[in-house]
């Protein structure tokens, strides 16, 4: 008995000279990671082009050129609004022959616009959107080969601030009309700002007005889509003068990175130059989804 005894207590006390297993209780449910209010896209893309000769019986000029683009949504979604913000990034150069390298594309394009749902067919909006670019840019003669500059970064900008109602008739298809602000801001090339009217060179220039926005993206195919934008703005002291900015592309993908675009750019504004301004590229380039 005195044995059993003495082999009962020396296992108690080794059992208590171990440590303890503590098994962790599930985290409560409340605890757990969920996935916030914000959705996120980014594309970035990329074009490059470089032609060298030597010797070359035929002739030719050795060429270089290089286009980078980043563009990206931020949208979040609640209950009484919808707050959706973009933002289109752009810079290319080319160099040809003996000449330096000359900008094919510079663009800094941000907008935001928070809309608050009404069940109803229209919905009012409150928007903000910024246009300007990154580097100086210049017009060349062609006969000396000078080169004389025409704006730099911020130089002009162009703000503007609305207000009114958007409509959404297709999901593929948004469009929007409002009253507000436009600023066109300069430093040194005032041109852009500058009222002819008057004897004072102004530096920036104000104008309360109509704007209106159509957005389109059809996918056209399981490879194709089509992605158009409109902007239309009118100031109240010239309704019949209107400042149209039109940005259409058709993108291709032909493999799992690779794809071409078509892009067609149509500006209308007396202020910068009295003609139509227009743009097309058609590139072939390296395209990645970062988020």
């Amino acid at each position: 008995m005195k044995r059993l005894f003495g082999f009962v207590l020396l296992f108690i006390s080794c059992a208590a000279g171990q440590p303890a297993i503590i098994v962790p209780s599930p985290p409560p449910t409340d605890s757990l990671p969920t996935q916030g209010p914000w959705k996120h896209a980014v594309v970035a893309g990329i074009t490059m082009t470089q032609i060298a000769f030597k010797d070359w019986a035929q002739g030719g000029e050795n060429a270089l050129s290089y286009a980078i683009n980043l563009n990206g949504k931020s949208n979040r979604d609640d209950d009484a609004t919808n707050w959706s913000n973009s933002y289109r990034l752009g810079f290319g150069q080319t160099r040809l022959g003996s000449q330096g390298l000359r900008k094919t594309d510079d663009k800094i394009d941000l907008e935001s616009v928070l809309s608050f749902i009404i069940n109803a067919p229209i919905d009012p909006y409150a928007s903000l959107t910024l246009k300007t670019q990154f580097a100086s840019g210049y017009t060349y003669d062609q006969k000396t080969g000078t080169r004389t500059p025409v704006s730099k970064f911020f130089d002009p900008a162009y703000l503007t601030q609305t207000a009114g109602f958007r409509y959404k008739p297709l999901p593929q298809i948004k469009t929007r009309l409002g009253a507000g602000v436009r600023e066109v801001i300069t430093s040194v090339y005032r041109v852009y700002a500058d009222d002819p009217k008057t004897t004072q060179i102004e530096k920036i220039k104000v104008d309360g007005g109509f704007e209106s926005v159509t957005n389109i993206d059809f996918e056209l195919d399981e490879n194709l889509v089509f992605a158009g934008r409109l902007e239309l703005f009118s100031a109240f002291r010239a309704l019949d003068e209107v400042i149209v900015r039109s940005d259409n592309s058709i993108t291709a993908k032909v493999g799992k990175f690779v794809s071409v675009i078509l892009n067609i750019q149509i500006i209308n504004d007396t202020r910068a130059t009295a003609r139509t301004q227009l743009k097309e590229t058609l590139s072939l380039g390296f395209i990645y989804t970062l988020i």
